[in-house]
């Protein structure tokens, strides 16, 4: 069974940290988490997506809707499929 990849993009100040702590309270065992700090790595990736803010959450590839104008949030984030099976 494949693994869903969720990439958390922050700028390692305190206000993404929530962030990053939802997206693993959330992860399940299928998910593989990776965060991206942009000051030390990962802003060619965060340009490849497109983001423009921080925090940001990416699914499988996918920005989630979520992060296009706003904080991320649970429910978004499990609608994104977060904490469930690829």
């Amino acid at each position: 069974m494949a693994k869903r990849h969720v990439e958390v993009f922050v700028a390692g100040c305190p206000v993404c940290e929530p962030t990053v702590h939802l997206v693993k309270e959330l992860a399940c065992d299928n998910c593989e988490v990776t965060v991206h700090n942009l000051q030390q790595d990962g802003a060619e990736k965060a340009e490849k997506y497109g983001i423009t803010t921080v925090p940001a959450v990416v699914v499988d590839g996918t920005l989630a809707s979520c992060c296009t104008g706003g904080a991320p949030n649970r429910e978004a984030l499990v609608a994104a499929g977060i904490g469930q099976r690829a």
